[in-house]
């Protein structure tokens, strides 16, 4: 930026950088920007230099993070000054300061097309690189046209036409329709003939991009491009310019190879050969050097010419060399180099005849598990999980159960399932199988979900010469005296049906297992017990004639739990006890259950359904499920009062051991025996329903109810708390011990702040803080009015945010007094990094005489204000909807508890929500489906849809479908909706004692009131 002559200017940034202190700085910028402004209104008498110097002002202020809302058409105008100098400050801050959709913007287009057009070839490029920058849909109908002859010209110099096609690139990303296909496929072609490596490279990113969009139109150029590589390859007339380290070009080359992935296959032998060669030479000539700089930019050509290897499904020849490289880097020092020799390694995978190959690294592979970034050991997972076959799984396995012992806990749930699917996909015998899922169980049993050792049961019942072996690891594991409750269900279940196979070997006997499986019963949980109770049945049908001491002790048990407050395990309880006293009858009642039907494994199911969810998004889940909750909400498909629930899909939950062989194929039979089958004759017809076929099958996922845990929730995003205490406390704070009440209840003021975005956030008699917020995509500005209500001022004032890690937050200056009825304003700058329900807080305090303050506040930063509502089309939402398929990226829940409201006011409350009840997109007339989008800095915009079904004859339940393309989101989404549709309302706290009448606070301004004016009666 040149300053020569610009006095003022540098002045200005003089004492900006001589500020002590942010709250210095701001009052230095809102004085300047007070001067701007009064200057712009008598336009008429400023020079252009004037309007320059004001206008470079501007955008310095806007860099330092300041707001800048006026101006911009003092800037816009000075893009048709005559001279040089105001035309560069013209372009140059309306590409900072103005975006595609503004209005001012197309003041401009007659100005800017004017100076594409003329023959100043300076004023060309400044236009050209402000359409570049912020060209819109408008920019790309009125001058793509313009831009396409500049590219192609001729005339114009090499720097005029590579802005031109980086400009026409913009215009073409915002509307593919400037670029006309018929008649630019033969332009493209010519100019990959450029001499000019700027002109070619530039070309070449927009080729890339028209490929991507229809490859075949630009056949033509696939010959081009590999002639361009041969002139890199072999080094010919490359300017020294464009030479890095070297290597000739390395971006020029990245993007060619790029746009030949884009070409399915490649017909011609001799070009076919000519790239071969060229993707040869490369192969041949990358080596690990000591420069990084050589290093990153030879690797970045190597890894696309792997890419474009495995792409063209090249002779296995070559195939074996990429495999041979590859080797090499995954046993270099340098980290990201390993990384990406793993990553591509894996990627290899794809081309099965290199697998062989690719096991003769497998020592290093396993290596790589032990290495300190948790990012390689990720990658050697996935190597290893894809490169199992029956020749290697069991020394995988070996490995990763070893390597178990050890892993992080945010791997241990995916790589649990991946040891569980080879164990199953690979065994060479089905007792290795059994060997390897109890050792997982006994090393990770609180990463193992139900669906595996239901899947060891299922194979263990199908297979009777395998029963009397998983019998007798079952008992040797009981024989520890700590295993993990997941441990102690299928011991239980296999030794209760299997048991009496193992009666003649010593210490097997029934009243020895009973005794075994009886220690471990006062360590489970209730949602074990029932299995317990049902092997103790199991036990007593074996043992014919029965055993007078062993029966009393199972009776006496089963006597115990007639009376328990579960309902199941008194049914059960109940059940068991009646059918034991019916003697050699109950062989025939308890008998064996029957052969699972063959299906498709629920793991390998499971793992192709999440496939594209990590490790972390996992991780997430499972603290979600282990932190307590305030839903009031059932997510267990077990019943809670005993009785088979039913739901208007006609689906029954059957708790019986008592299963008749028959209705095996018709139901799936869990190892817990319960059975689920489908009611002939539900209780009403359901109307018709489009979306049916999109939902699938009900998916209930979420956290757990923990009955034994405290229903506290600090990341429970807008959910009040139920009692006064909390109220009070707003987050986990220590009890308060300042005798200072506040004035209304702060847990309704923050929940009406969550639904609008100015309001009083909390109030005493010595102070009031209320906040005005705006909020646009991923950022959101809030300001905080701190107003002293007396005639003394406020002394040890302090403000502290208490970020979650999802959000970045700036506050200004908080001064540390509040003179007499004074307010003071503290900006504070929001950005979301993504999806999460957690809360921040505010930790304020303040002394005023003999009293000091202290409070936690949570401030209305939530989820829903990153969220813009859309409306949504028909024609828009199937093809959505059916595209985000199952979980992770598409829950559903049968949402219990929720406060009965009408449809209408449930539609108020989404709308109020930012969630928009789009109407006529469900043909039931009780269910409303709603779009909205998301933004945050991770997922940028997310298109996020919900649908939500009740039943006219009980508003107190409903079931919620959510979907979006990320997992995270949809979950925290479910979740966050859930919490409003449940919320308890709280009762509103009293006021506290009288107050003296210099000190009695003025009434509560209405809710839509400007937090700036809240004192203006005091003031």
């Amino acid at each position: 930026m040149a300053l020569s002559g610009m006095r003022g200017l540098s002045v200005f940034i003089s004492d900006i950088r001589n500020c002590q202190n942010k709250e210095a700085e701001r009052l230095r910028v809102d004085k300047e920007l007070g001067n701007i402004r009064t200057r712009f209104k008598n336009e008429k008498g400023l020079t252009p230099y004037e309007k320059k110097k004001y206008v470079w002002k501007m955008l310095y202020i806007y860099m330092l993070g300041y707001d800048v809302d006026f101006g911009h058409m003092e800037a816009v105008s000075l893009i048709s000054a005559p001279k040089y100098p105001e035309k560069q400050v013209g372009y140059i801050v309306t590409s900072c300061l103005l975006n595609e959709n503004h209005d001012f913007l197309r003041l401009a287009i007659n100005t800017v097309r004017n100076d594409i057009i003329g023959r100043n070839e300076t004023f060309q490029c400044l236009a050209l690189t402000l359409v570049g920058n912020i060209g819109g849909r408008e920019f790309a109908e009125s001058l793509a046209p313009d831009v396409q002859k500049l590219l192609i010209s001729s005339s114009c110099r090499p720097l005029v036409r590579k802005k031109a096609a980086l400009c026409l690139l913009r215009l073409f990303r915002k509307n593919p329709d400037v670029v006309n296909v018929d008649g630019w496929s033969d332009r493209m072609a010519q100019l990959l003939d450029e001499r000019d490596f700027g002109v070619l490279t530039s070309s070449m990113s927009l080729l890339v991009a028209l490929v991507a969009s229809n490859h075949e139109a630009y056949w033509s150029c696939l010959p081009k491009c590999v002639k361009v590589l041969e002139r890199l390859a072999r080094n010919q007339d490359i300017p020294q310019e464009y030479t890095y380290y070297g290597i000739p070009s390395p971006w020029l080359q990245v993007k060619t190879m790029r746009a030949l992935q884009y070409f399915p296959t490649i017909e011609d032998p001799s070009t076919r050969r000519s790239l071969f060669e060229v993707l040869q030479r490369i192969l041949m000539g990358t080596d690990v050097v000591k420069n990084v700089n050589k290093n990153n930019a030879s690797h970045a050509v190597l890894f696309e010419a792997l890419a474009l290897v495995m792409h063209l499904d090249a002779e296995k020849e070559m195939m074996s060399q990429c495999v041979a490289l590859l080797g090499k880097f995954i046993a270099v020092r340098e980290p990201n180099i390993r990384y990406l020799g793993l990553e591509n390694m894996t990627r290899m995978l794809m081309v099965t005849d290199v697998q062989d190959i690719i096991k003769r690294h497998q020592a290093q592979i396993i290596t790589s598990l032990k290495d300190p970034d948790i990012s390689i050991r990720r990658r050697a997972l996935d190597l290893l999980y894809g490169m199992c076959d029956v020749s290697n799984a069991k020394d995988i396995v070996e490995e990763l159960l070893q390597y178990l012992s050890t892993a992080e806990f945010v791997m241990r749930e995916e790589l649990s399932l991946k040891i569980a699917i080879l164990a199953e996909k690979f065994a060479p015998d089905l007792s290795w199988y059994v060997d390897v899922i109890l050792q997982l169980i006994d090393k990770a049993g609180d990463f193992v979900s139900d669906d595996i050792w239901f899947r060891v049961v299922q194979f263990v019942t199908n297979n009777e010469d395998l029963q009397p072996y998983a019998a007798l690891k079952a008992r040797e594991y009981l024989d520890k005296p700590a295993i993990h409750e997941t441990m102690v269900k299928v011991s239980a279940y296999i030794l209760g049906e299997y048991s009496h196979l193992l009666a003649r070997r010593p210490g097997c006997s029934p009243k020895e297992i009973f005794s075994l499986i009886h220690e471990k019963l006062p360590t489970v949980s209730t949602s074990t017990i029932p299995i317990l109770l049902s092997t103790y049945a199991k036990i007593l049908m074996h043992t014919q004639p029965p055993d007078p001491e062993l029966q009393n002790q199972i009776w006496t048990i089963f006597r115990k739990y007639e009376s328990c407050i579960d309902a199941e395990i008194q049914q059960r309880a109940v059940e068991y006890l009646e059918l034991s006293k019916k003697g050699a009858a109950l062989m025939d009642v308890l008998a064996e259950m029957p052969k699972f039907p063959e299906r498709q494994s629920s793991l390998i199911k499971k793992a192709e359904d999440t496939e594209a969810d990590t490790a972390e998004q996992s991780a997430i889940k499972l603290r979600t499920q282990q932190q307590t909750s305030n839903a009031l909400v059932v997510t267990d498909q077990r019943p809670a009062n005993g009785s088979p629930p039913v739901n208007h899909l006609g689906l029954v939950k059957v708790p019986s051991m008592t299963v008749d062989r028959n209705s095996a194929d018709q139901g799936e039979i869990e190892p817990n025996g319960t059975l689920t089958v489908v009611d002939p004759q539900p209780p009403s017809a359901p109307s018709p329903d489009v979306l049916g076929d999109l939902l699938g099958p009900l998916a209930i996922e979420g956290p757990q109810p923990a009955a034994t845990q405290p229903a506290h929730n600090l990341g429970c995003g807008v959910g009040v708390a139920p009692n006064a205490e909390d109220a009070l406390a707003l987050a986990t704070v220590e009890e308060q011990t300042a005798t200072v009440q506040p004035i209304g209840n702060i847990a309704e003021r923050f929940l009406a702040l969550c639904l609008k975005d100015s309001g009083i956030l909390y109030e005493d008699p010595y102070i009031q803080i209320g906040i005005k917020a705006d909020w646009r995509a991923h950022h959101g500005r809030l300001v905080l009015f701190l107003g002293n209500k007396n005639t003394s001022p406020l002394v040890s004032v302090q403000a502290l945010i208490l970020p979650p890690s999802h959000l970045r937050l700036e506050l200004s200056l908080v001064p540390e007094t509040i003179p007499p009825r004074a307010q003071v304003q503290c900006p504070l700058e929001v950005v979301n990094l993504r999806p999460s329900r957690d809360v921040a807080v505010l930790d304020f305090s303040y002394k005023f005489g003999t009293h000091l303050v202290n409070v936690k506040l949570r401030l209305p930063a939530i989820l829903n204000k990153f969220f813009q509502p859309i409306s949504i089309s028909v024609e828009e939402f199937f093809p959505q909807w059916r595209s985000l398929s199952g979980p992770p990226l598409k829950l559903q829940e049968v949402v219990r508890g929720v406060r009965p409201m009408s449809l209408p006011e449930m539609a108020n409350l989404l709308n109020s929500l930012r969630l928009m009840v789009c109407p006529g997109l469900d043909p039931n007339a009780n269910n409303l489906v709603v779009s909205t989008t998301f933004y945050s800095e991770s997922t940028r915009a997310m298109l996020c849809l919900v649908r939500i079904e009740t039943d006219p004859a009980d508003r107190t339940q409903l079931r919620m479908t959510v979907a979006s393309g990320d997992p995270t989101l949809t979950f925290e989404l479910k979740e966050f909706i859930k919490e409003q549709l449940v919320i308890v309302p709280t009762t509103p706290t009293t006021a506290g004692p009288p107050l003296p009448p210099q000190t009695q606070p003025t009434p509560t301004p209405p809710a839509e009131s400007d937090p700036g004016a809240l004192l203006a009666g005091l003031l």
